[in-house]
């Protein structure tokens, strides 16, 4: 019996998994939606409503909570100021789980994960080669 076992091992071990969610997390805050499979998309739902709440309270003990996360100080600003005033009136449910199919390869059920009232904007921002090749050009101007 696994009684009071929550949460999908997803085949990785408990550091694999963290580091994972981390990484996802970061980048569901930075583009507000991701395309993953659908398990670790219903996985990674708690885990982005915790720091959205985390980014709520708004204290300097949740922001170090935050931070020990999310590693990146811009996103956690964003967490804390953006983020906390969209959803300053919603008790909850912060994201969202669509089913997008299944992926050509392995068949694997794909989902998009995305914040509810997004910012559409936000999506591909500050990714991929472009993004590089655009901030080094605006710092040499």
């Amino acid at each position: 019996m696994r009684h009071g076992m929550s949460g999908r091992k997803l085949n990785r071990t408990s550091a694999h998994r963290k580091a994972m969610f981390a990484n996802m997390a970061v980048a569901l805050i930075k583009h507000e939606q991701i395309k993953t499979t659908l398990p670790k998309a219903k996985e990674l739902k708690p885990f982005a409503d915790k720091l959205i709440t985390l980014g709520k309270r708004g204290n300097l003990h949740a922001r170090r909570q935050a931070m020990s996360v999310l590693h990146d100080r811009t996103l956690t600003e964003k967490l804390f100021t953006t983020l906390a005033e969209r959803y300053a009136q919603r008790p909850g449910g912060y994201t969202r789980v669509l089913k997008a199919g299944f992926r050509h390869g392995d068949a694997a059920p794909m989902a998009l994960i995305e914040l509810v009232d997004r910012d559409p904007d936000a999506k591909g921002q500050d990714s991929g080669p472009v993004a590089a090749e655009t901030e080094a050009a605006e710092t040499e101007e």
